[in-house]
């Protein structure tokens, strides 16, 4: 008699469940074509093996199944990016802080940054570096505990940086020249919220931070 290969769950690519919905409704009508035919031409010596086709049967069900559950998930996951997105926007025009050493440069607002060491220091040296890595500015800080540093893109050479995503590191030695350890921290008005690949971001000075990000909300 004419034998069926053991059929195949299909696979859920990056088009969504619909396509994955297609591509098991024209299986499945090409497995009942083929279940007909080999009834119909069947040994009657050696009928088939009914069980075979019960489990197939069964295979089919479950992915029809898990491609349902899918796309109710990935509705319950856009109505939650819509939810926390409208949570979001009452952070708009609100000056905030985040975890996250590198903040944004606009022709209007400088790149700001707040710093906390873990003991007090002698000596407070900042080097900027650009979105590729690239050191763009060094200078001298007031060697403070913690403070706060806005750069407006001002370099060395009378230039000014082009807007766009830098990134503050702090070197800090103490009285006895050993290194001291400092948190830096990225601040700034968040001026625009929205969701990218399904997660909302805060943009500051055009540049998105995560939500997640966010440590705490500055008063005015």
């Amino acid at each position: 008699m004419t034998a069926i290969s053991s059929i195949s769950p299909v696979s859920q690519g990056a088009d969504g469940s619909s396509k994955a919905g297609a591509e098991l409704n024209a299986n499945f009508d090409m497995f009942l074509k083929l279940l007909t035919t080999q009834m119909q031409n069947q040994d009657p010596l050696d009928p088939m093996d009914t069980s075979q086709y019960t489990q197939q049967l069964v295979q089919y069900s479950q992915v029809e199944q898990s491609i349902q559950q899918t796309s109710t998930l990935k509705d319950i996951l856009a109505s939650l990016s819509t939810q926390d997105l409208a949570q979001s926007a009452n952070f708009l025009g609100k000056r905030v802080e985040l975890d996250s050493a590198t903040a944004g440069l606009s022709d209007r607002q400088p790149a700001q940054w707040q710093w906390q060491a873990e003991r007090p220091i002698q000596t407070l040296s900042a080097t900027i570096t650009d979105a590729q890595g690239r050191v763009v500015e060094t200078r001298e800080l007031d060697p403070a505990s913690m403070g706060s540093f806005a750069w407006d893109g001002s370099l060395g050479n009378g230039r000014t940086a082009a807007a766009g995503s830098y990134t503050l590191s702090l070197g800090a030695l103490d009285a006895a020249g050993q290194n001291v350890p400092v948190t830096i921290r990225s601040t700034g008005v968040i001026d625009e919220v929205a969701t990218r690949d399904g997660a909302v971001t805060l943009g500051i000075n055009g540049q998105g931070f995560p939500s997640g990000a966010l440590l705490r909300v500055i008063a005015p």
